[in-house]
């Protein structure tokens, strides 16, 4: 019964050792992103000018075309594209 006894206390201390590690770990992590987010923010990307984009998402009418017969032979002539832009 002792031997039990032993076994069950060392059981216990153990698992409280793995978690009182891994809760260190993750308040740790917290900490640290935390501090980078601070001090090395993330940089603004520069926002595209509106003509310039607009440009660049129109898809060429051959493209537009093949896309929409793809879509009505794997749809069986159910469905078809409504808008087609590139991302």
């Amino acid at each position: 019964m002792e031997k039990l006894l032993d076994s069950l206390q060392l059981m216990v201390i153990g698992l409280t050792t793995v978690f009182s590690v891994l809760l260190l770990v993750i308040y740790l992590g917290k900490g640290l992103i935390t501090l980078v987010n601070r001090f090395a923010p993330e940089e603004e990307k520069p926002k595209a000018v509106a003509n310039n984009a607009s440009a660049s998402n129109v898809v060429d009418p051959n493209v537009a075309q093949a896309i929409n017969m793809a879509i009505s032979q794997l749809t069986a002539g159910k469905s078809q594209a409504t808008k087609i832009e590139r991302i």
